[in-house]
């Protein structure tokens, strides 16, 4: 019962990493400047997650944990933009190569993944509250 729980929690940490990293992404989508102030575009980040075999169930499954953040190596999008200040000699500015379309969905995927696993531990909390009737 308890592995159970565990399971869900190690998905909720792992869900919660992966919409910061989203949200991080989304909010730096026009970021042309590192923390330095220098002109560099922002480099998106993306979660991997990899299975935790120190949490299992009797049924098999495993838990999940974030196996590290990558920055994507991808080139930045050039825009002409000759007025603007991090403009290069040739009157480009990089933007981070980020999509905004595909964060969203991104983002909606993690969100249902972690309503998913609160789904799991309710059921698995009132399994636990129900045998405890049956044992009183």
């Amino acid at each position: 019962m308890f592995s159970a729980l565990d399971v869900s929690t190690s998905g909720l940490v792992a869900q919660r990493t992966r919409l910061n990293a989203i949200s991080s992404n989304l909010a730096n989508i026009s970021t042309t400047r590192n923390e330095a102030g220098e002109p560099e575009a922002y480099r998106p980040r993306f979660v991997v997650f990899k299975t935790d075999e120190g949490i299992t169930t009797n049924g098999g499954g495993q838990g999940v944990t974030v196996d590290r953040v990558e920055v994507d190596d991808s080139e930045p999008n050039l825009k002409y933009e000759p007025g603007h200040p991090d403009a290069n000699a040739d009157g480009y500015v990089a933007y981070p190569n980020i999509d905004m379309t595909t964060e969203f969905v991104d983002a909606l995927g993690a969100s249902r993944a972690y309503e998913a696993n609160i789904g799991v531990i309710e059921v698995s909390k009132d399994m636990t509250a129900r045998t405890l009737q049956i044992l009183a």
